[in-house]
């Protein structure tokens, strides 16, 4: 079965600056501890990635899916190609501009493990993604590193 989960934050920092943050795969393990290791496959004709490979930390176990993605001004969405203990992966970080020189980021995913976990672990599980996600976007973007 397939949970979908979405949470919201505002970031003090502008939309480019953000996507800058989330669109530098190969930093996701400094700034978000469950991920172990990435590896961009492909790119568009303007550098951005569009296949990624990650291996994380799941807590219940160490999982390796491989994400197609694309743009637009105000979002980044993506796909799960394939994926080791996950049957599916998609979803999306959507830019609002809130005028004042912060960002209103919703952050929204669908995921079905690939393993049997109870529904109650699997949507705290997911809870946890989401709101780990942002918090460390926030303190990335923010800090301006």
């Amino acid at each position: 079965m397939t949970d979908t989960v979405e949470d919201s934050i505002v970031v003090e920092a502008d939309p480019d600056t953000i996507m800058d943050v989330i669109a530098d795969f190969e930093a996701y393990p400094q700034w978000q501890d469950e991920v172990k290791e990435v590896e961009v496959l492909d790119t568009d004709e303007d550098g951005w990635a569009t296949r990624v490979r990650f291996r994380v930390d799941a807590m219940i176990a160490e999982v390796t899916y491989t994400l197609d993605y694309s743009y637009d001004d105000n979002a980044m969405r993506w796909t799960m190609v394939e994926g080791d203990k996950v049957k599916s992966n998609d979803g999306s970080y959507v830019l609002e501009d809130q005028g004042d020189g912060s960002t209103l980021v919703t952050y929204h995913l669908e995921l079905q493990p690939g393993i049997r976990v109870p529904s109650m672990v699997r949507r705290q599980g997911q809870r946890r993604i989401a709101q780990a996600a942002l918090k460390s976007l926030k303190r990335r973007a923010e800090s301006g590193t």
